[in-house]
């Protein structure tokens, strides 16, 4: 089915914010809300892997979609991550999501651990279950960290077939690849072919297709334009802002991972605390300070937001 709102641009995925001592920190979520808003985020992602939200919670994702998408008030539209292996946890938690105001969900295909998963019979009656208790689209996200081969054909299957998948993050290996498949194959009912990976293959896929991008939420600024501009027909602009904002984009992405936003955000004021959730070590100082020199090179506002 085709729904009434298109959604398109740069969707960053949302930091979850602690404190020194592990617990969540709204105030500083708040601001960081604040500053993505303000540096051009088309929409917004939470509860993503690079949310943490693997470490988080049942009660504090809750605490966390409802304070987040009350303080949001509807500035912009918000993917709310529902990934579980059960589809009826997962259904619960996208009704939940959809009646907090949620734009769409993003959800992995079930599995759990290193071993267990599940064929394809399997993953689209989970999809399908999840669909019939919602009303807003479905992202699934083709992620590596659920280890589960999705074909671009039944993925384009199942856009066909079940009313609310629609959207699709593709970041395995050769997405733009995957991306043409799914569009060749899906045709309309792929309304949203999606990039994700922290953009280190943003330009060839949208050469490939891509109408959307859900990156790191450190520098919207750099990410937005480039596909703005790409999406507006100038190309040479987009490829322009790619090759400048590259480095940074390959420095989260091969040094930094999920803690490369926070740590933006905290040498720029915006929150107190940039640690990550034990298990998880801190960012090391020596790729925390690449992170900052390259960063203040491109002028991000992120260090100069909250000063």
């Amino acid at each position: 089915m085709a729904h009434p709102t298109l959604y398109r641009g740069v969707f960053p995925v949302v930091p979850t914010i602690f404190d020194e001592h592990g617990a969540l920190d709204l105030e500083g979520q708040r601001r960081c809300l604040d500053f993505m808003i303000e540096a051009g985020s088309d929409g917004l992602s939470i509860l993503a892997n690079f949310s943490e939200q693997f470490l988080l919670a049942d009660e504090e994702r809750e605490v966390l979609t409802e304070a987040i998408l009350r303080h949001v008030a509807g500035r912009v539209p918000v993917i709310v991550t529902t990934t579980h292996t059960s589809p009826r946890i997962c259904a619960a938690r996208s009704r939940h999501a959809q009646e907090q105001g949620a734009a769409m969900v993003m959800i992995m295909p079930p599995y759990h651990g290193a071993t267990f998963r599940f064929g394809e019979a399997a993953i689209f009656d989970f999809f399908r279950t999840v669909s019939d208790a919602i009303e807003i689209p479905i992202m699934i996200q083709d992620a590596p960290a659920a280890g589960t081969p999705l074909p671009p054909g039944f993925l384009a299957r199942m856009a066909r077939e079940i009313a609310h998948v629609a959207y699709f993050k593709i970041e395995t290996a050769g997405a733009a690849a995957k991306l043409r498949q799914l569009i060749a194959e899906g045709g309309e009912a792929v309304e949203g072919p999606w990039d994700g990976e922290e953009a280190i293959t943003l330009l060839a896929d949208l050469d490939a297709g891509a109408t959307g991008s859900m990156t790191g939420g450190g520098y919207p600024d750099g990410l937005v334009p480039i596909v703005r501009d790409y999406l507006a027909g100038n190309r040479e602009a987009a490829k322009a802002g790619y090759h400048r904002w590259l480095p940074l984009i390959n420095h989260e992405n091969r040094q930094c991972g999920l803690l490369a936003a926070k740590a933006l955000m905290r040498e720029g004021g915006i929150i107190a605390c940039d640690a990550p959730r034990a298990p998880l070590p801190p960012l090391h100082p020596a790729a925390r300070q690449g992170l900052i020199e390259i960063a203040r090179d491109l002028d991000a506002m992120a260090l100069r937001w909250g000063k």
